[in-house]
Order: structure tokens, then C-alpha cells, then sequence
């Protein structure tokens, strides 16, 4: 038997479901089984995003403190 390969997710394609997640028009379940994904790796995608929603605006050439 050979071994199962795990696919892999376009950096894009993540941000466009975690995104779905976060609006909640939907739920996990319906956004992963529209995008073929399942519904604990939709709720990943989201919680990484919530994670590091705050470092997005971060500038290195911001003010000194």
C-alpha cells in the first residue's frame, strides 16, 4: 500500500477560505465542502489568521518609540 500524499494549499486559496470562515455567513462545514476542504482545516486557516491578524499593518519604517 502506498502512502497517502497531503495536498497542498495555494497561500491565496487559504486566505480566501479562512476569510469566508471569519465573515460567518456560512458555517465551517458548508465553506469546506464547497472548497473541498475539511471543515477542522477551515477552522485552522481561520485561527492562524486571527493569530496574526495584528502583525499585517506592522511597518519597519513607522516611528522610533
Amino acid at each position: 500500500m502506498g502512502e497517502a500524499k497531503r495536498k497542498t494549499y495555494a497561500a491565496a486559496f487559504k486566505a480566501k477560505v479562512a476569510l469566508e470562515a471569519i465573515r460567518g455567513v456560512k458555517t465551517v462545514n458548508e465553506i469546506g465542502q464547497e472548497h473541498g476542504v475539511h471543515p477542522v482545516q477551515v477552522g485552522q486557516w481561520k485561527k492562524e489568521i486571527l493569530e496574526h491578524a495584528g502583525t499585517l499593518f506592522e511597518t519597519k519604517r513607522g516611528r522610533k518609540p
